[in-house]
């Protein structure tokens, strides 16, 4: 008998609890802004499901041996959200509070930020649950590369390419590349990014991210009639982000007013000492006790009289409940998830203008893409080059995002996700499904 092919739409199986939206955390939040951009992903909705999924969970024991002859174990993770763009590309993070759903959401958010400024990589992250001030330097050498081992099954210079994140810098990638090119027999200096120079690392790197943040910052401000010469910056987070960012508006002759980070809060309405406090924070690590500025409550930075804010330190910082108090015109966040849904709702009905993270904060992957492909070749570019590259690269996201915003009346963060969920989407529909 014939069979006729039902009409009915087909079932949608169910997530597992930890994939669901209304699980708390940085996941729930990706998926509510899945949600919001299907509406303008026409045909392409279909495979919608796919941003939803995370291709490869990997959560690994990290054992080693400690200075005092005890042996701890931490957890680790590796996530690998989606590669049909090409390889998983994003940083590992070291910090007490890492979670699974917060993996899970840095990879996802970094498959948008490469199909955003269309570099050719997927999204992937890692991190150890660790607070890294407790380990001496051996200690530390020795958790990065049994981390470096356990989760070398799935990394790899055309697989999955990590980089530095919270926590984590050039000496913590040297350890990584070392290790995996050790269990591998042969030198492969593109397995990480974000390298020492002397080990195939690019340069531009290290100010790389807060160079994005600003040159997207300007373009945003032009944008609303913001003069930058004569704005007044505050930042959250003073490290290679927003220290570099605020270092490169105040040479633009922007006041930085106020500064935050784990140290405390310091205002001063006439402008901060931007040099000298960057002096400061690399001398003793925070903000906490520079001179010639007035120290504030944390809370108070929110309310800081201020043009532009840079959220430029962890995820969640700006919520439903200080959103409404928030007085700049231009958000720029430089961290990766530091506004909820919520917040974000708030800061649009102000007319407060919020440039997403996963445009504003891609400078750093940008230079590590130009890093792998130097590593590839063994030829390697000057750094006035590879400025002008990226800031060529970020002005042409900014642009196509932008003009996404205008004709689809929609915020930054939703045109963002417009482009960078088609692209993705786009490649996963040519590629199909095997077998």
């Amino acid at each position: 008998m014939l069979q006729v092919p039902s009409t009915t739409a087909p079932t949608v199986h169910s997530l597992p609890s930890y994939l669901n939206a209304d699980h708390l955390g940085p996941w729930g939040i990706f998926l509510k802004q899945v949600d919001r951009v299907e509406p303008y992903l026409g045909n392409l909705a279909r495979w919608v499901e796919t941003l939803k999924r995370p291709k490869r969970i990997l959560v690994v024991d990290v054992p080693i041996h400690m200075d005092d002859g005890t042996v701890r174990h931490f957890e680790g993770y590796r996530v690998q959200h989606n590669t049909s763009r090409g390889p998983g590309k994003g940083g590992v993070r070291f910090h007490q509070d890492v979670t699974l759903s917060e993996v899970m959401a840095l990879s996802a958010w970094m498959s948008i930020k490469n199909a955003a400024v269309n570099v050719p990589y997927g999204g992937a992250k890692g991190g150890i649950r660790v607070d890294p001030k407790t380990l001496s330097r051996g200690e530390l050498e020795r958790m990065t590369r049994r981390y470096t081992s356990e989760i070398g099954i799935i990394i790899g210079p055309n697989k999955d390419i990590p980089a530095p994140d919270v926590n984590t810098n050039e000496q913590i990638m040297a350890w990584m590349m070392d290790t995996y090119s050790m269990n591998q027999g042969s030198t492969a200096t593109g397995v990480v990014t974000g390298k020492p120079v002397d080990l195939g690392g690019s340069l531009g790197r290290r100010e790389a991210t807060g160079r994005g943040v600003f040159t997207v910052g300007v373009e945003a401000a032009k944008h609303i009639g913001l003069e930058v010469s004569t704005a007044r910056v505050a930042v959250q987070g003073f490290g290679n982000v927003g220290g570099v960012a605020g270092k490169l508006f105040a040479e633009a002759g922007a006041r930085v007013v106020a500064v935050q980070d784990h140290g405390g809060t310091i205002y001063r309405e006439a402008g901060l000492d931007v040099p000298n406090l960057l002096k400061h924070v690399q001398a003793t690590g925070s903000v906490g006790g520079f001179e010639g500025a007035e120290v504030i409550s944390n809370d108070k930075f929110w309310e800081v009289p201020c043009d532009i804010l840079i959220p430029a330190a962890l995820e969640q910082q700006i919520t439903a409940a200080n959103a409404g108090r928030i007085q700049a015109r231009l958000v720029i966040e430089g961290a990766n998830g530091p506004t909820t849904p919520e917040a974000d709702d708030i800061l649009h009905e102000r007319n407060i203008l919020v440039l997403p993270d996963v445009i504003a904060n891609a400078g750093g992957v940008t230079v590590s893409y130009f890093e792998w492909v130097q590593d590839f070749s063994s030829f390697f570019w000057d750094e006035d080059e590879i400025n002008a590259r990226l800031v060529r690269i970020m002005k042409e996201a900014f642009s196509a995002v932008w003009q996404v915003a205008q004709d689809n009346k929609v915020s930054l963060r939703t045109a963002t996700f417009i482009v960078a969920c088609k692209r993705i989407l786009h490649t996963r529909e040519l590629r199909g499904l095997y077998p």
